[in-house]
């Protein structure tokens, strides 16, 4: 069929030389063979012939539009060569220079496969520069270059019936519509194209295997069959995908070098004639039920429709390809790979540029004057030429043959708003139709009908009308405002777009409020990117969240996870808590640690125990917040009570011990209250709480015993210790779960309830005995059964609880003999871990198991003190422990009189042994903490009082020191004074004398009048009887307590009986002729007076008494220590300075009261002055500047 060609022009000038004239070309359509295969095969050319070159349906022409393929040019160029014998490189510099590129391509593949590579093609195909496009214009407007310029897109094929000769009218501009009917044209040929080669591909793929083989596999299902190339294509495409999908990059990218033979970018590379499958994570969920089927999707374009073609219009079938051999075959698959490919590249351009004319279309719809009557009938009348149909299909209807960016999933408003005319319906609808049909949204909505007016308005002047209705559909919140979402994803996709828009408008206070709405979008949103987009909004929503509102977050974020299943929790949350974690302000990390421990359930085991126990190790020792480190270690805490990998229990108990180091009492007090508690759980699950968490524990303590004879780090054993304390509920609950009877627990029937007192009080309900156990009934139940299996079965068979008797009490009393027992910091530790242990392990464990060792090892005789070297174990930390740890856990009558029985046992033997009072004393101090105990101790003391022991007297007199700071003062008068009188008047001089501490600790305490004039009394006659005048010890106690009690003592006191013996004895002191007795004493009186020096003391007191004492003082160091001499001389200096500056403050103050008037009257106009001075600093400044 002869066709004028508009757009043919030459592709070289020696053709346009040798075809001057011709205007006519005897056309073939795209579509078309090429000449069939010669009868020798095509596949294995001889050696001496070049390659001759695939012929496809699918060959394009040769950029000039001519009737001659590029392959039977190519032919035609070697045919016409032969006498010359043309070299290869030659054919290879003509193709490339006529742009015969599709020729040169194949011509470089066969020789490639025929391993004859030629560099020119090779060096022109690896160029990426010589395929770029230019776009904009037609090619038949665009310059030929030369083999180096950018490839052009070849030009349309037109043929005479096509011809729209309207378009080439005066009457307006046409050129657009132009350019959009050819671009049409061309892609419906393209994919026409692409549908010949599936079905061919399709054909080939499936003949690979024998139809015999297949009937062989079906009849035989134990037989498998092998995999297909194509099954494998498509099985690893979703391998890979999955991989990306779930952030395994590494692994997909090993996967695809393993696979280099395949594009995972492009599914249509797996094999066009199948469609794509749901994904790895659908597949493995729909395992054993049918898939839903796809939905009904078709392509929808508004172009010429084949059947409107004339009959002598050229549409010929697709050839078949001839019955070829396997290896055939498989170079036909490739070789129409290679050629989808091509087609591929050539359908995005072309969709590209369709895309920018129906921009310009609108543009110049915009701008276009009202259309001739001529234009308008044509555009009504039902003609046969299809080319016309289609412009003026192109020109009169909103551009929907386009696929729409929106999926089809939304109504657009904008298209059912504009009345129609008659001649604009019926194209229209149909466009509506194809739309709906292409994306299945619709099909069951009926189109919304509108009365039609009975006017014969222009359509130009309709819409003119209605642009003055103020609507804007322009910008992006009109465009979404001007369509309505149909179903339930559109819906999400409307948001995603809109709510990053919405957010930042949003007050900060109320922001809390859009968290449903986000996570809702989020997790039915089906873009990744805009999940990913939505959650980072979530974390970011508050710029330092409270502690509400992170809650509502973490509420929201553990509702997503729920939703949405671990892996995708995986990918989508852990991200935005990782980026998070280093955040300036730390409510937002607070928000990270916080959301770790509440996504610990809903995480892969893997991710639990390695990514987020690494994220949240990292900010436990960077992060410098201790509500951040609190945080983190309640979310470590979550974690143990989910993690199940054995291999990570070192790592929490170096986490365990780390966190009880903070110096956050908030950290620590969170240890102890989740992380621990946690942590047990895990080991006893584990079987290793008692053959791995405590012994560690107690070896550090025994480690840190040894190193610190001398300088113990309390610190460091208190947190050990603190640590094993929160472990003793756990070891109970193991005791009871493993005892003989744990199997005949049961639940029905009468079960008393737990007294309230059975347990100490729990730190935290994970630290509650019953919790651990599971419920309260369960646990009343067995320590019914524990009770009685302790106190009538025994232990025989119950490895658990003889591994406590065994192994751990020993080791523990062995570590309470080697604490420092003047250190009251250990033994109160101490002391409270085997109060605690006691109690929860029950009266009857106590009574049986604990003290009877203990008792062992307190022998109470005196062999069992080494007086000389004081080693021996009642004047160790075991004595206070006992007392204070186990015989206080019970306070019933029998309970008090063995306390009461071994404090008198102990303070009895240690007196007569002379050994170190420590023990008892750090026994009387930590009970004396406790008033409670008060009448108990004064009970120990009176049996002291009244024994007929001077030593044990004493002993007791010592003791009354330290236990009048805590008493009251009605228990100081009616029971400390009396005994301390009684033993001031024993006849025994060292029990008299024993008994200054604590008169002088009375005198520091009390405030009764009348006890301190008793005790006043009593010290008086201490120091003026003429009995005592020669008592050095009792003169060196009475200076030692007066040094101790006067800087806090009553001032009068102070000041008429303290500073004045002082003074006495100091002058007595001169005059004594033993010297040591005299260094003694003046050492004394220097410490007493160096305390004394810091009070304020009166005038008269400080010339009559305390100068002169000092004075006296001095004599005596000048010859004994004339370093303290030194020192003496400056105080007194500075106490005579006191002296001098006090008196000239009275002189000033006589001479104040005279001119007090004066002085008032002064002070009143300099106030006003300085109340007018309210302008600036500099005129406050100016006021104490003396004139020059």
């Amino acid at each position: 069929m002869a066709s004028v060609n508009p757009f043919n022009l030459s592709d070289s000038e020696e053709e346009a030389e040798r075809r001057p004239n011709e205007t006519v070309d005897t056309e073939r359509s795209p579509s078309d063979g090429a000449p069939g295969p010669p009868p020798s095969n095509p596949f294995s050319p001889s050696a001496d012939a070049e390659p001759p070159t695939l012929l496809l349906a699918g060959s394009r022409t040769s950029p000039s539009g001519e009737g001659i393929s590029p392959s039977a040019a190519a032919t035609s160029a070697m045919a016409g060569g032969a006498e010359t014998r043309l070299s290869v490189d030659a054919i290879a510099a003509q193709l490339l220079r006529d742009q015969y590129i599709l020729t040169a391509l194949e011509f470089h593949t066969e020789l490639l496969e025929a391993g004859r590579e030629l560099p020119r093609l090779r060096d022109y195909f690896s160029n990426p520069g010589n395929f770029e496009r230019q776009s904009g214009t037609p090619p038949a407007k665009e310059q030929v270059l030369g083999p180096g310029g950018p490839l052009n897109r070849a030009g349309s094929i037109s043929t005479l019936d096509s011809l729209d000769f309207a378009r080439y009218s005066d009457d307006g501009n046409r050129e657009s519509d132009d350019r959009v009917a050819v671009l049409e044209f061309e892609l419906r040929k393209a994919k026409e194209t692409i549908q010949a080669l599936r079905a061919n591909l399709t054909q080939a793929a499936e003949s690979e295997v024998p139809s015999q083989e297949r009937k062989n596999f079906k009849s035989s299902p134990e037989i498998e069959e092998p995999i297909r190339p194509l099954e494998k294509r498509a099985l690893n495409f979703l391998v890979n995908e999955y991989l990306l999908k779930n952030e395994y990059k590494l692994s997909s990218i090993t996967f695809s070098d393993e696979n280099d033979d395949q594009d995972f970018e492009l599914w249509d590379d797996v094999g066009l004639n199948i469609p794509k499958p749901p994904d790895l994570l659908q597949l493995y969920r729909n395992c054993g039920t049918p898939l839903p089927s796809p939905r009904n999707m078709t392509d929808a374009s508004v172009g010429v429709d084949f059947s409107d073609l004339p009959g002598n219009c050229i549409t010929q079938d697709t050839p078949r390809k001839p019955d070829l051999s396997q290896q055939q075959q498989t170079e036909v698959v490739q070789e129409l790979e290679y050629q989808i490919g091509l087609l591929n590249n050539e359908k995005q351009s072309l969709a590209e540029q369709i895309k920018k004319l129906q921009c310009e279309i609108q543009t110049l719809k915009r701008t276009v004057s009202s259309p001739t009557p001529a234009t308008l009938e044509l555009s009504s009348q039902n003609t046969s030429n299809p080319s016309s149909s289609t412009t003026t299909t192109t020109s009169s209807t909103d551009p929907l043959h386009v696929p729409p960016t929106d999926n089809g999933q939304y109504l657009d408003i904008r298209g059912v708003s504009e009345p129609q005319t008659d001649a604009d319906r019926p194209s229209t609808q149909s466009t509506l139709q194809s739309h709906s049909q292409s994306h299945n949204k619709l099909k069951n909505r009926p189109p919304v009908q509108f009365d039609k007016p009975n006017r014969k308005l222009s359509p130009v002047f309709q819409q003119a009308l209605l642009s003055f209705c103020r609507m804007c559909s322009d910008s992006r919140l009109g465009a979404e405002v001007s369509r309505i979402a149909d179903s339930e994803e559109s819906v999400m996709l409307m948001l995603g777009r809109c709510l990053p828009h919405i957010v930042p408008n949003v007050l900060l206070a109320k922001r809390e409020e859009l968290i449903p709405l986000i996570l809702c979008t989020a997790c039915l949103h089906p873009e990744p990117k805009e999940r990913d987009q939505l959650l980072h909004i979530l974390f970011n929503l508050i710029k330092r969240p409270d502690d509400e509102q992170r809650q509502m977050i973490l509420t929201g974020c553990v509702a997503f996870a729920k939703h949405v299943g671990p892996t995708r929790v995986e990918a989508e949350l852990l991200p935005q808590c990782w980026e998070q974690i280093n955040h300036k302000y730390p409510e937002r990390r607070l928000l990270v640690a916080e959301s770790c421990g509440a996504l610990a359930p809903y995480l892969p085991k893997e991710i639990r125990s390695s990514l987020v126990l690494s994220m949240l190790q990292q900010m436990l020792t960077e992060d410098k917040a201790d509500m951040v480190r609190e945080a983190v270690v309640k979310s470590l805490g979550i974690i143990m009570g989910y993690i199940d990998d054995p291999d990570k229990y070192s790592q929490g108990f170096e986490l365990m011990l780390l966190s009880l180091g903070d110096p956050s009492e908030r950290v620590v007090s969170a240890v102890h209250q989740v992380f621990i508690p946690a942590f047990a759980a895990w080991t006893t699950e584990l079987g290793t709480l008692q053959t791995a968490l405590i012994p560690s524990l107690l070896a550090r303590i025994e480690k840190l015993l040894r190193q610190g004879e001398h300088s113990l780090d309390e610190h460091k054993l208190h947190m050990f210790l603190s640590a094993l304390q929160s472990l003793i509920p756990p070891l109970f609950a193991v005791v009871l779960q493993n005892a003989p009877f744990t199997s005949r627990a049961k639940l029905h029937g009468n079960i008393p309830a737990i007294e309230v007192t059975r347990f100490p009080r729990p730190a935290s309900p994970l630290q509650d005995v019953a919790t651990i156990i599971g419920s309260r009934e369960m646990l009343s139940a067995l320590l019914l059964l524990y009770d009685y299996q302790l106190e009538h079965e025994g232990t025989t068979g119950w490895d658990s609880l003889l591994w406590v008797v065994n192994q751990l009490l020993p080791q523990l009393i062995e570590i309470v003999g080697r604490i420092n027992v003047t250190s009251s910091t250990c033994v109160h530790e101490f002391s409270r871990f085997f109060w605690r242990f006691c109690r929860t392990f029950g009266k009857i464990f106590t009574n049986t198991k604990v003290k009877p060792q203990f008792q062992e090892i307190l022998r109470l005789s005196e062999e069992n003190v080494d007086a000389s070297a004081g080693n021996g174990i009642l004047t160790k930390a075991t004595v206070p422990i006992y007392a204070t740890g186990v015989l206080t856990c019970y306070n019933q009558e029998e309970d008090r009189k063995l306390l009461v029985g071994f404090l008198e046992d102990v303070m009895t033997t240690l007196s007569l042994s002379h050994a170190p009072l420590d023990s008892l004393k750090a026994s009387f101090v930590e009970l004396g903490a406790n008033p409670v105990y008060h009448e108990l101790l004064l009970t120990v003391l009176w049996y002291g009082v009244v024994h007929t022991s001077a030593l044990v007297r004493c002993t007791a007199a010592r003791m009354f020191e330290l236990l009048v700071k805590g008493v009251n003062e009605t228990l100081v008068a009616q029971r400390v004074v009396p005994a301390l009188i009684t033993l001031s008047s024993d006849p025994e001089i060292s029990v008299r004398i024993s008994t200054i501490p604590a008169f002088g600790t009375i005198m520091e305490t009390v405030t009764q009048k009348e006890l301190l004039e008793r005790v006043k009394m009593q010290l008086a006659s201490f120091l003026e009887d003429p009995q005592y005048q020669d008592q050095h010890s009792l003169h060196m106690e009475i200076i030692r307590t007066f040094g101790r009690v006067g800087p806090n003592t009553e001032p009068r006191f102070r000041d008429e009986f303290v500073l004045p013996h002082l003074h006495k004895l100091a002058l007595a002191n001169n005059s004594q002729a033993v010297e040591n007795k005299r260094i003694d004493i003046a050492t004394q009186l220097f410490e007493a007076y160096s305390a004394l020096s810091c009070c304020f003391i009166s005038e008269e007191v400080m010339v009559n008494h305390f100068l002169p004492g000092l004075r006296c003082l001095r004599t005596d160091m000048e010859q004994l220590s004339p370093e303290h001499e030194v020192i003496l001389s400056s105080m007194i200096k500075e106490c005579e300075i006191k002296v001098e500056n006090r008196g000239m403050a009275d002189a000033q103050g006589s001479m104040s009261i005279a001119s007090s008037l004066v002085g008032e009257d002064a002070k009143t106009k300099f106030l006003s002055k300085m109340g007018q001075l309210t302008t600036s600093g500099a005129m406050l400044a100016n006021v104490f500047q003396r004139k020059k």
